[in-house]
């Protein structure tokens, strides 16, 4: 597939052009498979072909990888399933899975979340017209997404450029995040783990959740590895479900990232922490009282 410069002129594709482009790219692995690499840890994505009007990406997704909530500036587009199965997720729609062969488009200002939740590795092919150059990242809150940064589409890991907020920006867009009520019913009908990294000072003053398990974060990823001697009785396999939550949310993402390098891919955490927990209602205590 051959790349050249971009001509100064006001060319665009429409998004269903873009799904024919995709759809052909995507049935033709010879052309690009030689290229495709992928990463422990983040996305491994590169641009295949830059055109005057349109540029061609292919991504790969190992199992648990996710962009979180994005969209992709001015531009339009579409992005085919070469192989494997994703899962696409829009705050006001829900969520839909797309197999090999499937194809998606979508017009400037559409915002998704897309990720692997299978226990197989995918590839993607993506086109954007005009093409790719900025980006916007987004937290959901309830039904809504607050935009929290921007990135310039030559990034491979789609962060921000500096410090914490790299960082933070980072680890939150591999993960799925879930609402205190959805923890609280993960927990209840998947037998996932909600694990409370709060120091005991913190809990003392903000209080406890019953039955969540009370791992202090400096020891985290040795009690939930299953190939450490100090691994916890729970900690079993890399397909176990764990949910942290902290005091607001931000710390706890940089730790279910975290567990996510280990290999448990389903690692996550909770939006606004024990905070956002106490608001909805949901059971707590303080240290002192028998229970709410």
């Amino acid at each position: 597939m051959r790349s050249v410069n971009t001509a100064a002129i006001d060319v665009s594709r429409t998004p269903v052009d873009l799904a024919e482009v995709v759809a052909s790219i995507a049935t033709r692995p010879a052309d690009w498979i030689d290229r495709v690499r992928f990463r422990v840890g983040q996305r491994w994505y590169e641009r295949l072909s830059l055109e005057a009007d349109y540029d061609v990406w292919v991504i790969t997704w190992l199992p648990g990888q996710a962009t979180g909530f994005h969209d992709h500036g001015a531009s339009s587009g579409a992005f085919a399933v070469a192989s494997g199965v994703l899962e696409e997720e829009r705050a006001d729609q829900g969520t839909r899975l797309m197999s090999t062969g499937d194809v998606r488009t979508f017009g400037p200002t559409y915002a998704h979340d897309v990720r692997n939740r299978s226990t197989a590795p995918a590839i993607s092919i993506h086109a954007y017209s005009p093409p790719l150059t900025t980006m916007t990242h987004y937290e959901r809150d309830g039904g809504e997404l607050v935009p929290v940064a921007s990135s310039q589409a030559s990034n491979e890991d789609g962060s921000v450029s500096s410090g914490i907020g790299r960082l933070l920006a980072a680890a939150r867009s591999r993960l799925r995040r879930v609402t205190a009520v959805e923890a609280r019913a993960a927990v209840a009908e998947d037998a996932a783990v909600l694990v409370d990294i709060r120091p005991a000072a913190q809990r003392a003053a903000e209080g406890e959740i019953p039955g969540a398990l009370v791992i202090e974060r400096n020891v985290l990823e040795w009690r939930f590895d299953p190939a450490s001697d100090a691994r916890l009785p729970v900690a079993t396999d890399y397909h176990l479900q764990v949910i942290v939550i902290c005091s607001e949310g931000y710390t706890s993402s940089l730790a279910a990232a975290s567990l996510q390098d280990l290999g448990l891919w389903r690692a996550t955490d909770v939006i606004g922490g024990f905070r956002a927990w106490q608001a909805v209602g949901l059971p707590h205590a303080r240290t002192s009282d028998s229970g709410t």
